[in-house]
């Protein structure tokens, strides 16, 4: 890759570039003729996701395409931006260890307990080993920057949250997948602007993005014979990968005093990630609320979903995904647009926004039962 990259330099043509084009268009080609494979040998096998009572679908579907997803961005990431597996050492066996857990929970069903201890081992090797953790809070309820144990056992818990809001928002056609691209698209544009420094971090996001397009052209699909689910490997991989560089987007603000790193302030930083990420965050926090509320346990499953209260007003579930993704952009809007005033207050306004979303559907539901 090195060599590649002198004949690039030679050539005069800028190498980021172009890693950013064959990275996008490789990702996308790999996922693009991975998935078909997939499906076959799932019908073969019968390894297919059956309906249950938290399912939006009525038929078996094939729901190992995060192999694919997996497949894709191993391939182009450690090629296109190799410089984040030198730099994070423990980053891709982290990534072995989740496609692992995934697969064998897709199509065993694993205990939960067990993913759980799974999701604490990545969790660690990433923040302990490859020293990805959240260093401070940028003054929000007064606190600044954390000490070294309480930061690494924040971070972890940070990790475990973040992966299974994504498996849990996994629940409509596109939802998922449509939101990781968004994620992954302002979380590249943020890098982007912020200096050569993050071009690796751009780069993956780019790989993100063509792999799970590729993805979201077989979920999306019309037809029975080429749909496939990503399944717990796909939402865990791209919940585990936005929380790395959702943290990496918050460290990125924190002064190190390292001679070759640029040195960038913006107080709102951990805000605007938790913009960026609200909707897996807030439809969480909001289902284990409800079951606590319920006295039941937070680990049951039930419809308490945002996107299951949205198929509750008999939209289909591409509009369904559309409306969510469209308010949850709207928040981000609203955050990029407030971030110079005060955290705390930006904080509680984000979080209300995105409350207010996960209960929006209710209310409409039921003004529209009392007008029947």
């Amino acid at each position: 890759m090195k060599n590649f990259e002198l004949f690039l330099s030679g050539s005069g043509i800028p190498i980021f570039y172009v890693k950013i084009g064959l990275g996008f268009v490789f990702a996308f080609l790999i996922t693009f003729f991975s998935i078909p494979t997939i499906v076959k040998i799932s019908r073969r096998k019968n390894l297919m996701d059956e309906p249950g009572i938290r399912s939006s679908h009525l038929r078996e579907i094939p729901n190992l395409g995060g192999i694919a997803i997996f497949y894709s961005i191993g391939i182009c990431a450690s090629i296109f931006a190799y410089e984040l597996f030198d730099l994070y050492k423990f980053l891709f066996a982290s990534l072995i260890i989740l496609l692992y857990v995934g697969v064998m929970d897709d199509i065993v069903v694993m205990r939960a307990y067990k993913k759980l201890v799974a999701q604490i081992v990545v969790s660690s090797l990433v923040v302990i080993g490859s020293d990805i953790r959240i260093r401070s809070l940028f003054g929000i309820l007064g606190v600044y920057e954390l000490e070294y144990f309480v930061s690494v056992v924040f971070s972890i818990i940070t990790f475990i949250i973040l992966i299974n809001a994504f498996n849990l928002i996994d629940g409509i056609d596109g939802l998922a997948g449509g939101y990781s691209v968004i994620c992954s698209a302002l979380f590249g544009i943020s890098y982007y602007r912020l200096g050569e420094y993050n071009y690796p971090l751009v780069v993956l996001s780019v790989v993100i993005i063509g792999t799970v397009l590729a993805f979201l052209y077989y979920n999306l699909s019309n037809y029975r014979t080429r749909k496939i689910f990503m399944g717990d490997t796909g939402s865990m991989l791209l919940g585990f990968l936005l929380a790395f560089t959702s943290i990496c987007f918050i460290d990125i603000f924190i002064d190190k005093n390292l001679v070759d790193v640029p040195r960038y302030h913006l107080q709102s930083a951990p805000v605007v990630a938790v913009a960026i990420l609200i909707l897996p965050i807030v439809d969480t926090l909001n289902v284990i609320f409800i079951r606590l509320y319920n006295k039941k346990s937070p680990f049951d499953a039930d419809k308490n979903h945002i996107h299951h209260k949205l198929l509750k007003l008999n939209l289909t579930h591409r509009r369904s995904t559309f409306y969510i993704i469209l308010y949850y952009l709207m928040i981000v809007g609203v955050a990029y647009y407030l971030r110079h005033i005060d955290v705390n207050l930006l904080l509680l306004v984000i979080i209300s926004l995105g409350f207010f979303g996960a209960y929006l559907p209710d209310l409409l539901y039921r003004l529209r039962n009392n007008k029947n």
